[in-house]
């Protein structure tokens, strides 16, 4: 039978990634959107040569690859330019994603993204678990992880999707306000509710 998707998202510093290695553990195929965000443009890729020929080399690395930085530096500023990227990469991501999970032989499988909801992402999904945690440790946990200030935390925090639109799209809430025992045993606990389920529905 194949395998249903489940969409697991959260804010940043919420602990998606370490459910997420958790689930892996657990023998869950996991496919990452960041990830898949990353191959598209490597080297020898389309998508790379499209962004080339558009910004000019200027935004190569020695080495052939990628410059992020002036990338984003570049559409940072320019709304329409930031536009065709999204049309470009979109359905390139989306391809990279859908082809990694048909791989899956796991009773069902994950799509980890930060963006799920903004992205439409969650449309590729059977059903959508949120890792929540209140918004002082969120902050708390990217500061400490990133070496980097409130104030650049608080940015990123208003850039993705308020906590309350991702809630009203989640089938299943895990709150992450403990240690990383307790978060290990919430994902358990799904996991066993996951293996009982057809399709992603009770």
């Amino acid at each position: 039978m194949k395998p249903w998707i489940l969409g697991l998202t959260g804010g940043i510093g919420s602990g998606k990634s370490a459910a997420a290695e958790h689930f892996a553990s657990l023998g869950i195929h996991m496919v990452d959107a960041d990830h898949a965000a990353r191959w598209v443009v490597e080297p020898g890729r389309p998508a790379l040569a499209r962004i080339v020929e558009r910004f000019g080399d200027a935004l190569l690395l020695p080495d052939g690859q990628l410059n992020r930085a002036a990338l984003r530096e570049r559409i940072f500023k320019a709304e329409d330019e930031r536009r065709w990227l999204e049309q470009l990469l979109h359905p390139l991501i989306g391809q990279e994603i859908a082809s990694n999970l048909a791989q899956a032989q796991s009773p069902y499988a994950i799509l980890v993204s930060p963006l799920l909801v903004e992205s439409g992402q969650h449309r590729m999904t059977q059903r959508v678990l949120v890792v929540d945690t209140p918004e002082h440790l969120q902050l708390e946990r990217t500061m400490r992880r990133d070496q980097v200030s409130e104030e650049q935390v608080r940015s990123i925090l208003k850039a993705q999707a308020l906590r309350d639109d991702r809630l009203k799209h989640a089938d299943d809430v895990l709150l992450n306000d403990g240690d990383l025992g307790h978060l290990h045993q919430q994902v358990e606990r799904l996991h066993q509710f996951y293996l009982g389920l057809r399709g992603g529905q009770p």
